[in-house]
């Protein structure tokens, strides 16, 4: 699934495909995460049981997904970790953590499976960091015969930082007796190939970490009296408070770049003399054990205290140790400008909601007396919207588990039917298992897949996978279900689209107006089993994006209220829930205005009954960039501003210095 975190990276590497070919990359996307891995582990089988062509000696390969990626993907994960990687390959698990549930349905911290996989653990702490520690990876699974597991915080995902390059890194040459990769897992070779993975190859990890310096005490080198352990994001933090505190005396800090396996020896020398260790630990207590277990053995065995937020804690756990600070003022981290200060934004708070002219906004719309199931992606935005509009949401699911509640739930409630929503992207990545799983259960349920032909939450990818809307029919139709209904905002051009073979017979497939949305949902709830509701229209966003770059025509009609006859009732935005459709106080009263520049040309709006509103042609010069395509009012020039009509705002940025602009924007915008 192409999400974030690591959704900035699936885009560059898409975007980066013309130059793969010369540089010997095969970049291939995988249906899911689990399929993906199975993929990469055979990149290590292929000197192994394979015979290379001419030129190559081994290949590296990089698996990358989020956390619930890597979550459906253990099973397959722990084979390939078994089988173990190639002296002159290597391979890489590239792991999204949200671990304050960002863009996420859960909150997620993946070292605990990680090691339980076996797999050596690097964090980097900002952008310089993961380009180091991401090559190192590589080299480190090719000595050591593991996978590597390169955790990538969301922090560290979303953020930026100046990368001092310093010249193409020297690949190390391959290991003299390295590990042999064998997917043989039965038998004495299975027990071998365990044995070596908790032993030798385990040692030769650590080994390399040891080596490149992976781990190093930053601070504190001599006699010390309290000592930190921290990884990550949270490093710089732990750098930017003790600068704060003015760079208190007697603090050690042991700053990781492998947070698993750890080295018992290095730790027992930083924990020697100490009276305390703070592990900063910002989800859960993982490394705080690995300390703890770490130090076990060891001579001097300090009390270990976990710290979830440096900014926050760590001043206070100071002082409690009588740790001397440069005064008793709260902390002030210097910057280019100054201490750091809230920045307040002159917008005003909204709810998370569809784009306007989005197909979510028809397609999610239910009867009033509906029980409905959340889908994964713009889906899950039902959570925060009117019941009256969506229904009664029973909550979300793991991705591909889209339905299969309702088998559990259904037999012990009153309710006998239930809505589930899906994306066309789920349906392909993992949901189309689960409608296989309500058929054999013989559910009741009205799966309604959006088939708007984009991930659109994450970027605008297309889907892994992806078939045309007739592709899509005949799956579901190979699967089992019964009854099938396409709505769509165009009747034309999706008949167009469906063969007459799929429209015709006793099973043909029904090709419904949207405005026939609600009495389709009353049919399909009336019958028994699985039936689907397919709703054909395409993303508003990517349709925006295609009309900015020339890609797509812009429509040339027009929506205009006249305000002097609107009476501000609401019935347009009720019906279409477009953002677009927008209140306004004027000399009359508070009525309703369309905001041009917001709108996607959806028209949705139109479908209540009011003759305030008003359509219009536009003619003229080309519109948003469309080439060849719609026609938009010619613009007048505007006129120039000299410097004195433009007032110098408040805190202008120095300028010797480094300063931030912030720009506020929907998605799709451009922003």
């Amino acid at each position: 699934y192409e999400g974030s975190p690591l959704g900035g990276y699936d885009l560059e590497l898409a975007r980066r495909a013309p130059l793969f070919g010369d540089l010997d990359v095969v970049h291939q996307p995988a249906v899911n995460e689990e399929l993906g891995a199975t993929a990469v582990s055979g990149s290590q089988l292929a000197a192994a049981s394979g015979t290379l062509r001419e030129g190559v000696d081994g290949v590296v390969g990089y698996w990358y997904g989020k956390a619930p990626g890597l979550d459906r993907s253990i099973d397959a994960l722990r084979h390939a970790n078994l089988a173990g990687t190639s002296p002159t390959g290597g391979a890489v698990a590239i792991v999204g953590d949200d671990p304050f549930a960002k863009s996420s349905t859960v909150p997620s911290s993946s070292e605990r499976v990680l090691a339980d996989l076996g797999m050596p653990i690097l964090v980097p702490a900002d952008s310089g960091e993961a380009l180091k520690l991401g090559i190192h990876a590589a080299w480190m699974s090719r000595a050591s015969g593991l996978w590597t597991a390169l955790r990538v915080t969301a922090a560290v995902a979303d953020g930026n930082s100046t990368v001092q390059l310093a010249g193409p890194p020297s690949a190390p040459a391959p290991p003299t007796g390295g590990h042999t990769p064998s997917a043989h897992l039965l038998g004495p070779n299975l027990h071998a190939l365990e044995a070596s993975r908790v032993g030798e190859r385990l040692d030769r990890a650590k080994r390399y970490a040891r080596d490149r310096g992976f781990n190093r005490i930053t601070r504190g080198d001599g006699p010390a009296e309290v000592g930190i352990v921290c990884a990550g994001a949270p490093a710089l933090a732990v750098e930017e408070t003790l600068r704060g505190l003015g760079d208190p005396d007697g603090v050690r800090v042991l700053r990781l770049g492998m947070t698993w396996p750890l080295e018992e020896d290095q730790l027992a020398a930083f924990a020697e003399g100490l009276r305390g260790v703070a592990v900063i630990d910002e989800k859960g207590d993982f490394l705080t054990e690995s300390v703890r277990a770490g130090l076990y053995g060891a001579k001097h065995r300090p009390p270990i205290t976990t710290v979830a937020d440096a900014a926050t804690q760590l001043r206070e756990w100071l002082q409690d140790r009588g740790i001397g600070l440069a005064d008793d003022s709260p902390v002030a981290i210097p910057t280019a400008t100054g201490p750091r200060r809230s920045l307040p934004l002159a917008v005003a708070n909204r709810t998370p909601h569809f784009c306007s002219g989005c197909p979510h906004n028809a397609s999610t719309r239910v009867t009033g007396d509906s029980l409905v199931g959340g889908g994964i992606g713009c889906h899950a935005m039902v959570l925060l919207m009117d019941p009256a509009r969506v229904g009664d949401v029973t909550g979300t699911t793991q991705m591909g588990g889209e339905g299969a509640q309702w088998i559990g739930m259904g037999p012990f409630v009153t309710e006998r039917h239930l809505v589930q929503n899906l994306g066309d992207g789920t349906f392909f990545h993992s949901g189309s298992l689960a409608i296989r799983c309500l058929v054999a259960a013989g559910a009741n349920v009205t799966v309604k897949l959006l088939h708007n032909g984009t991930v659109a939450m994450t970027g605008g990818q297309d889907p892994v996978g992806q078939q045309d809307l007739a592709g899509i029919v005949g799956l579901l139709r190979a699967e089992g279900v019964g009854r099938i209904v396409v709505t769509t905002d165009d009747v034309a051009r999706t008949r167009g689209a469906l063969p007459r073979g799929v429209r015709r017979g006793p099973n043909g497939v029904e090709i419904r107006d949207r405005a026939d949305l609600a009495d389709v949902q009353r049919e399909l709830a009336a019958e028994s089993g699985v039936t689907v509701l397919i709703h054909d229209q395409s993303c508003a966003a990517e349709n925006r994006r295609a009309r900015k770059r020339g890609k797509a025509a812009t429509p040339t009609t027009r929506v205009v209220i006249n305000e002097r006859i609107c009476e501000g009732c609401g019935d347009c935005g009720e019906k279409s829930g477009c953002l677009s459709v927008q209140p306004v106080d004027t000399p009359f009263g508070r009525k309703t205005r369309i905001d041009q520049s917001t709108c996607n040309y959806d028209y949705s709006c139109l479908n209540g009954d009011c003759p305030a509103f008003t359509t219009v042609e536009v003619t003229g010069g080309a519109g948003d960039g469309a080439s060849g395509g719609a026609a938009a009012a010619p613009t007048r020039p505007l006129p120039d501003l000299a410097d004195a009509d433009l007032p110098v705002p408040d805190g202008v940025p120095r300028r010797d210095g480094s300063w931030g602009v912030r720009i506020t924007g929907v998605g799709g915008t451009g922003v």
